[in-house]
């Protein structure tokens, strides 16, 4: 199938602007071949046609096709030609994923339950500046989930301080040789300990354990009364 003529030339480039911003997303797992504006690429065969998706998700090789990615305008998705393309890709045996913007979301699903169209996701984009942001509005319960992997640095060990640039690290020492037999033994005997002598009291004489005597006090001498004067004559 031919590109849509439809679209204006501005949306046309918004148009290849979100598939390779898709194709950056989605090749992180598998192998993504994208079909911008007039290129052809990688091209499918339903039937007797010959179509060419916006984005064909491929396992690993490139041999076995896992999705169909279209991605609809403002302007496109009512055409008739968007219409045809959805049916198409919708009866192949891999899910399709539409995205569209979040104003065509009604017009979508309207398109989608009128004409029978199994849509396995349907995302909705919009450009804010130099990003786009993807928002899914839809997804079949029955249709397989294609996860985007995000690389995340990996964790350090912990309690292993981070060393430096330049900085080796120091070498590990080395082993202690085993001990032999001879040796278990001597250690053996060294760790036993040994008893130690119990030191016996001296032998004390009598004397020296009782002591010399203490001499005895003297008693005090006592004071002697003094003599009494004797009574004497009277003097006339």
């Amino acid at each position: 199938m031919s590109p849509i003529l439809t679209r204006p030339v501005r949306e046309q480039l918004e148009h290849d602007r979100v598939i390779r911003q898709l194709q950056a997303r989605y090749k992180r797992k598998n192998e993504v071949v994208i079909n911008p504006g007039n290129e052809q690429n990688q091209s499918i065969t339903v039937g007797d046609l010959v179509v060419f998706p916006d984005l064909l998700l491929f396992a690993e090789g490139g041999k076995r096709l896992l999705a169909t990615v279209e991605v609809e305008t403002g302007e496109s998705v009512n055409s008739i030609e968007a219409r045809a393309e959805w049916g198409v890709y919708s009866k192949l045996r891999v899910p399709l994923h539409l995205y569209v913007p979040p104003a065509s979301v009604d017009a979508a699903r309207r398109i989608c339950d009128e004409y029978q169209i199994v849509v396995a996701e349907l995302w909705t984009y919009s450009t804010a500046f130099d990003q786009i942001r993807f928002n899914m509005v839809y997804r079949s319960p029955d249709a397989p989930v294609m996860k985007v992997i995000i690389e995340k640095p990996a964790p350090q060990a912990q309690g292993r301080p981070e060393q430096s640039r330049g900085t080796k690290a120091a070498p590990k020492a080395a082993p202690a040789p085993k001990a032999t037999k001879p040796q278990k033994a001597a250690k053996a005997k060294a760790a036993k300990p040994v008893a130690k002598a119990k030191a016996k009291p001296a032998p004390t004489s009598a004397k020296a354990a009782v002591g010399k005597p203490k001499k005895a006090a003297k008693p005090a001498a006592k004071a002697k009364p003094k003599p009494k004067p004797k009574a004497g004559k009277k003097r006339r």
